[in-house]
């Protein structure tokens, strides 16, 4: 089964921002909703695989079950088999005693030495009837229970195939929908690097990764060095990938600042690298909602600072790579979360 545990997305928060710089209490409320959305699809992932183990461990109960099954009525038949032949030696044993009786009857004018004999006989044929009964009895009892041991046997197997295929039904209903997602996500996907053709190979990059689109912007297309006012190529780009996201409003939007880790003097207006890096992703933000349809509750802004690089060397080239800017698309995910709730 493709994996598809990645496709839990993130809760939607709205992201209402000052005009110079974030309040350091709604900074936190972002990452404390960021944390609660990685929670969410950790929780999804641990009840895909479980549903995947109990649906195997459901299987591997199913066959031991009906080898019992198969088992028993291999057993029912012999018993069977075996209560008509105590039934014929019952039969014969009755026909025996009805002969013996008569020639008691024969017997009796004759010596009392035959007369003993023919008694002997006649006890002990009736000793062995005793014994086939009770035998008999003893057989239909054990072949009743056993019956009765078949029907509550099969009616469970009927009730866990029942659960078996309640939950198969409900893996393939989930991978219809994640089907579905990977569909919109790789046509989204498709859209974006149509849309910012001219920009992929000068500082801007689109990718797919966990069932979510990555546009990758470079420090060099967006913003000068410290700064987070957004540079006019940065701006044509933007503009370039609004229509796909007013056109896609079933796609959430997070937007992530991200520095390399050399310290800068601090400033008036920054004071770190977690400083710049919200208020880069904060500067997108605006141009994505000014004057566009984009409804700003699809938006999460988010500043990482030094600790998320694509590239940990100390150098001049690695610490390039990591100041950048990401724009994650990701689709929502409300019809796999209703699924879960209503199970």
């Amino acid at each position: 089964m493709i994996n598809r545990t990645f496709y839990l997305g993130i809760v939607i928060i709205a992201v209402f921002l000052f005009d110079s710089c974030v309040p350091v209490k709604e900074f936190q409320t972002l990452q404390d909703n960021n944390t609660k959305c990685e929670e969410e699809r950790e929780k999804f992932s641990i009840e895909n695989e479980s549903l995947g183990v109990k649906t195997r461990e459901l299987e591997a109960k199913l066959k031991v079950l009906t080898d019992e099954v198969e088992r028993l009525v291999a057993d029912s038949a012999k018993r069977s088999v075996e209560l008509n032949r105590l039934k014929d030696e019952n039969e014969r044993l009755t026909s025996r005693y009805g002969q013996l009786e008569d020639l008691q009857k024969s017997f009796m004018s004759g010596s009392q030495q035959e007369t003993r004999k023919v008694l002997a006989q006649l006890q002990k044929t009736q000793e062995e009837l005793q014994v086939k009964e009770d035998a008999l009895k003893e057989s239909e009892r054990r072949l009743n229970l056993r019956r009765k041991n078949l029907e509550e046997l099969q009616s469970y197997l009927d009730q866990l195939k029942k659960d078996l295929d309640d939950r198969n039904a409900r893996l393939v209903e989930l991978e219809q929908i994640l089907a579905r997602k990977d569909s919109a996500v790789m046509a989204l996907r498709r859209k974006v690097s149509d849309a910012l053709f001219g920009f992929e190979g000068k500082g801007l990059s689109v990718k797919l990764q966990n069932g979510k689109v990555y546009v990758s912007l470079d420090e060099r297309l967006m913003f000068k060095s410290g700064s987070h006012v957004v540079d006019a190529n940065g701006v044509a780009a933007m503009k370039q990938l609004i229509p796909v996201l007013e056109q896609n409003p079933d796609i959430n939007i997070m937007v992530e600042g991200h520095t390399d880790d050399v310290r800068f003097p601090e400033r008036v207006e920054l004071l770190d690298n977690w400083d710049l890096s919200v208020k880069r992703a904060t500067s997108i933000v605006r141009i994505l909602l000014d004057g566009t349809k984009i409804s700003p509750v699809r938006i999460t802004a988010a500043g990482r600072s030094q600790f998320l690089p694509v590239d940990p060397a100390k150098t001049p080239e690695a610490r390039q790579k990591n100041r950048r800017t990401e724009i994650i698309l990701t689709p929502k995910l409300d019809e796999l979360f209703e699924i879960l709730e209503s199970n």
